[in-house]
């Protein structure tokens, strides 16, 4: 009966979602690309039975990297499809994988699309990056005898409170069969109270720890920095949000009272709003120079704001010190990995409950330092650029926090050995 009541819903809801994503496309018309796959309608027609891996946008495609290119050696005759939500995960997975992998959208939990999508993939293997609880696609991997595993899964606090208002309809979806592979003990046990199976949820570690940046990335980033900002004090804002900006500048504004040379690298995390935030700070009188202008940054720019894809971890690499973004706003906060490892100092705001654990993690083991508006955030560039010797240490602690915990990936990797051939 939930799960009848869910169905009506989401056949309700849908004509409203595919009108919101095709509105999005009047800003970004990378929403209209392959509109069809949406609803499980594609071009492509596997004729053989694949491995699917799920990873919503940017950051659990960077997630899922290690696993897929290990899938890929370890099975290297069965076709990997790679599926996203967003055009921006779309677009780095083909920066990424070009084409080894078949990138293909997700569709809509409806029952129909994900029919139709399952009959073209045939997979034979699905594993969902962190945490998507679609209990139409649940059922039909339980339906079609498909192994389905969660892999680095997570359920924050308030999203378990939701989750537990429709108790019996995640109840029936959690009890396919599904292999959870969680993050820590606490998502764990909060999968537990939603109904998984306590013998198939196991504690594997999050295999964002398991990144492992290219190495030539410091010496790249090195390069870029002497290009925009030699001699010049240099701090990243990644994966912004609307809201988040303008603190951002306020706090840029009190640093440069007393470093004036510091060069800010801003990177809004959503390619539609790159015209708004360009907009924004030419308005406000800041000097800008946008990475897509190809022009280079000189001793009067400002502001460099990075209006591309796929360059973050190359940002991160040419700076002293990373802010990660959607945590001055309500958001929950982006990926802390990426900067540490490259044993860059963190600083990230008050909202970090996408994944809380690791933030905590950080913070508590000096790795990191968590700020709570502008002028916070002002005072710890100001300390950090004054102490470099303080900076480094954060920087460094935050690289052996991540080799520590390095290993998720092969503990994930022992649980899914045994579901394929």
């Amino acid at each position: 009966m939930p799960r009848f009541a869910y169905v009506l819903l989401s056949y309700l809801l849908a004509p409203f979602v595919a009108g919101f994503l095709f509105l999005r496309g009047f800003r970004n018309r990378a929403y209209w690309d392959r509109f069809g796959e949406r609803f499980g309608y594609s071009s492509i027609a596997l004729d053989h039975p694949s491995i699917w891996v799920h990873a919503v946008s940017v950051g659990e495609v960077q997630a899922a990297a290690a696993l897929v290119r290990e899938l890929m050696r370890r099975y290297p005759g069965i076709p990997l499809v790679l599926s996203t939500v967003t055009p921006t995960g779309a677009e780095r997975v083909r920066d990424m994988f070009g084409d080894s992998v078949i990138h293909l959208y997700a569709p809509y939990d409806l029952p129909g699309a994900v029919r139709r999508f399952f009959d073209r993939v045939q997979p034979q293997l699905a594993i969902i990056i962190e945490t998507e609880l679609w209990p139409n696609l649940y059922h039909e991997c339980g339906k079609r005898q498909v192994p389905l595993v969660l892999a680095s899964a997570r359920v924050s606090p308030v999203s378990v409170v939701k989750y537990r208002r429709f108790v019996g309809l995640f109840r029936e979806a959690l009890s396919h069969g599904i292999v959870i592979a969680a993050q820590s003990e606490s998502d764990a046990e909060r999968f537990r109270s939603l109904g998984a199976n306590p013998a198939r949820t196991h504690v594997t570690g999050n295999i964002k720890f398991d990144f492992e940046p290219d190495q030539d990335l410091p010496k790249l980033g090195a390069a870029f920095r002497d290009e925009h900002a030699a001699g010049r004090r240099v701090w990243v804002a990644g994966s912004t949000h609307e809201g988040e900006e303008e603190q951002i500048l306020e706090a840029l504004q009190i640093v440069r009272q007393k470093y004036p040379d510091t060069l800010l690298m801003l990177v809004p995390r959503h390619p539609e709003r790159f015209n708004g935030v360009a907009q924004m700070l030419k308005e406000r009188g800041w000097s800008v120079v946008t990475r897509s202008s190809g022009l280079r940054c000189d001793a009067e720019t400002d502001v460099f704001l990075i209006d591309t894809l796929g360059e973050l971890t190359l940002i991160y690499a040419a700076c002293d010190i990373a802010f990660v973004g959607g945590s001055l706003v309500p958001i929950g906060g982006h990926n802390l990995l990426e900067p540490a490892a490259l044993g860059k100092p963190i600083l990230t705001g008050p909202h970090t409950f996408n994944a809380e654990d690791i933030a905590s993690m950080f913070i508590d083991a000096n790795a990191a330092l968590r700020v709570t508006d502008a002028r916070d955030l002002a005072f710890r560039l100001t300390e950090w650029f004054g102490n470099e010797t303080q900076a480094h240490e954060f920087g460094q602690r935050g690289l052996t926090l991540l080799r520590q915990n390095r290993g998720a990936l092969e503990r994930l990797l022992a649980l899914v050995d045994p579901l394929l051939p």
